[in-house]
């Protein structure tokens, strides 16, 4: 993935380079505030710099030109609540260090603060204060763009369904989302029809969901930070990602939710709640979950809606309310070449001092799946009848109904964690 980004910033930087060269009469124009900023642009010459000066501009800009706006934060681009603040046609745009106010609040036509334009190549919206737009940036259709350093900030005076996103991204493959500040939107990141695109080092919070992936292909999600959301990852009608080093901080319902997801792999990703769900799966098959630390969550895992062939190791489940909630008959075997996972209600010895339990930890057990199934049975819990259950099982092992069990249960976590570090993230961090 760095590889990547250095390989994309690289041609951005030679590509920019290219083309003030490339254009003989481009030039840098300073402007004021005074002074009529559409006009400006539409005569400007493709490889031009317009450099804002501080003050206030009419927003419900068009561009049509391969140039650069530019300025300080000071410099305030502010539309009058119609259509989109900045509207790119063009290739090699670069909306550079400006802040951006008041777009639409129409969601039927997508009013956005950047508003980026299908087939559009190279746009770059890089460390601007984006504030107050109903989308922060929506790409359009555009190939190859990047959005970085950027702090985005939703409106805060609608309901939080009739926001719109901090990034909206649809069919814009190539495009990376990398060091943003995203908060008070819908969702910080939505993409739907689209593939190869890289969402990374972003801080999200105030939000429904942090990243939401509708019908995405062969993209990854990487090192993001999501604290205080509703939901954390959501990853739905997608396949081929690649989820890594993520981390969900005290996200409401879930920390993970994988919906339709298939062929992806999550990879030491934090999930510290409280949540109610560290991990759910909903009908998503061939997934690797590996080297993950699901912690303080009322479930750890919820398995359902007929997910198989899922491969868990290295994980650690550690203080969860409970570890595993699968309805279903089927054994789920929860190790990968002899290793485990760790479990922190696991109470088992290691004699053989090969840091693997010498007892299989089955978190499903009949009586588990009576609650489940009936949640009105709770109150026989300490019945004699549930006891007498709980001691027979352990003896009769037909009595069990299947479900998820770990045969090779490590003694200690893979890794462990820094949570002074962990807790104390701003988004200072992530903001080149």
């Amino acid at each position: 993935m760095k590889k990547r980004y250095l390989k994309k910033l690289i041609s951005t930087t030679l590509l920019f380079i290219l083309l003030i060269d490339s254009f003989a009469y481009a030039k840098q124009i300073d402007v004021r505030p005074d002074d009529n900023l559409q006009n400006i642009i539409e005569h400007s010459e493709n490889g031009d710099i317009i450099h804002l000066q501080d003050g206030n501009y009419n927003g419900n800009l068009i561009i049509e030109k391969s140039i650069t706006l530019t300025g300080t934060h000071q410099a305030k681009i502010i539309g009058n609540r119609d259509d989109n603040t900045i509207k790119i046609m063009a290739d090699n745009v670069t909306i550079n260090n400006v802040s951006i106010y008041h777009s639409g609040l129409d969601l039927s036509v997508q009013n956005s603060g950047v508003f980026i334009n299908k087939n559009t190549k190279n746009v770059v919206v890089k460390n601007n204060r984006i504030e107050d737009n109903l989308i922060g940036v929506y790409l359009w259709g555009s190939i190859d763009s990047l959005v970085e350093g950027n702090r985005i900030i939703g409106q805060k005076f609608h309901r939080i369904n009739d926001r719109g996103n901090g990034v909206q991204v649809w069919n814009s493959p190539g495009s990376i989302v990398t060091h943003n500040h995203i908060s008070y939107g819908r969702d910080g990141i939505f993409t739907t029809t689209s593939h190869n695109n890289e969402f990374t080092y972003n801080y999200f919070d105030n939000l429904r969901y942090s990243i939401h992936y509708m019908y995405t292909r062969n993209s990854t999600i990487s090192h993001n930070y999501s604290v205080k959301n509703k939901i954390g990852y959501a990853l739905m009608f997608s396949d081929g990602l690649t989820v890594e080093n993520n981390t969900s901080v005290n996200d409401i319902e879930r920390g993970i939710f994988s919906n339709f997801m298939n062929k992806s792999t999550l990879t030491n990703n934090i999930v510290l709640g409280p949540c109610k769900k560290g991990l759910m799966l909903y009908n998503s098959n061939y997934n690797t979950m590996k080297n993950n630390h699901f912690e303080q969550c009322d479930i750890g895992v919820h398995y359902t809606a007929g997910s198989q062939d899922n491969h868990f190791s290295g994980n650690s489940f550690i203080q969860n309310h409970t570890q595993v909630k699968y309805v279903g008959t089927k054994y789920l075997e929860w190790s990968t070449d002899k290793k485990g996972n760790y479990w922190s209600d696991h109470v088992a010895f290691d004699l053989n001092t090969d840091g693997i339990a010498d007892a299989v930890y089955r978190p499903n057990a009949i009586t588990d799946q009576i609650l489940w199934r009936n949640s009105n049975t709770k109150v026989l819990l300490n019945s004699p009848a549930i006891q007498i259950l709980k001691w027979s099982q352990s003896y009769f092992p037909a009595l069990l109904p299947g479900g998820a069990q770990d045969s090779y249960p490590l003694l200690k976590p893979l890794f462990t964690i820094d949570y002074a570090s962990v807790l104390s993230k701003q988004p200072e961090d992530f903001i080149k």
